[in-house]
């Protein structure tokens, strides 16, 4: 046992930055006390303050209306011939309409949908990994699995500033953090980019830093910790492969 005993208000907003530096201090703290109240308001904080400065860009707004013109456009070149003047008129106003829906959506997705998604995705994975302590014939605390979840959280919030901030150097809202911004667009190297495009190494941290916390708290040991937290991060890539389909307007 460490000869300085960490007190319960050791840990607070002051460890946050420490889980860039030395998480193994940190990770030794929560160990002791499990409190994690004060870093999670502060992601919350921090991933509003994102999503507001986000969408005061107006990179949604000009996103969405890329998108309608597009969308617009389409339409028009495919069923021009097909469709009636007062059939085609109707289409056009119907996917101008969703396109000012669409915009409501997404930006109150930046502002409120991100921190609620920060709260529902750590407590989530704090549930699961609960489930594999105990399956493991551990005793799990669920307060500093949650702890765990929410320290090592401080790099997704640190993604997503990066991601603002290559947002607008671009002018932009397509921008990516994955691994397939080494491999240069190509027939041969598709296969390549669309793997290493999944891969986020933001998340692979993620996982790691959760793996150590795991160890340090003494919930899984070493070996169960890496299976665990290798595990979920190959099904976090698989789940990153899927194609999925943002909702804009179209016709």
């Amino acid at each position: 046992m460490s000869a300085v005993q960490p007190n319960a208000s050791s840990l607070g907003l002051g460890q946050v930055p420490l889980m860039f530096v030395a998480p193994r201090r940190v990770f030794h703290r929560i160990a002791e006390t499990g409190r994690y109240g004060w870093a999670l308001g502060a992601l919350i904080l921090v991933t509003t303050l994102i999503g507001w400065v986000t969408m005061q860009t107006g990179l949604i707004d000009r996103e969405v209306n890329r998108r309608t013109l597009q969308a617009l456009a389409d339409l028009e070149r495919e069923q021009i011939d097909l469709l009636s003047r007062s059939e085609l008129s109707e289409r056009l106003d119907r996917i101008r309409k969703s396109a000012e829906f669409t915009k409501l959506i997404v930006r109150g997705s930046a502002v409120v949908v991100a921190p609620l998604a920060l709260i529902a995705s750590v407590a989530l994975i704090a549930a699961i990994l609960f489930a594999v302590v105990a399956l493991t014939g551990n005793k799990p605390d669920y307060p500093t699995l949650m702890a765990v979840c929410v320290y090592a959280a401080v790099v997704d919030v640190l993604a997503a500033a990066l991601r603002l901030a290559m947002m607008l150097y671009y002018r932009t809202m397509q921008v990516d953090t994955s691994l397939g911004l080494l491999v240069p667009t190509s027939e041969g190297t598709q296969t390549v980019k669309t793997i290493l495009s999944a891969v986020d190494p933001f998340r692979v941290w993620f996982w790691l830093l959760v793996g150590l916390g795991l160890v340090l708290t003494g919930q899984l040991s070493r070996r169960a910790a890496v299976i665990t937290c290798v595990l979920f991060c190959l099904i976090a890539v698989g789940a990153r492969m899927i194609p999925t389909d943002a909702g804009w307007p179209s016709g």
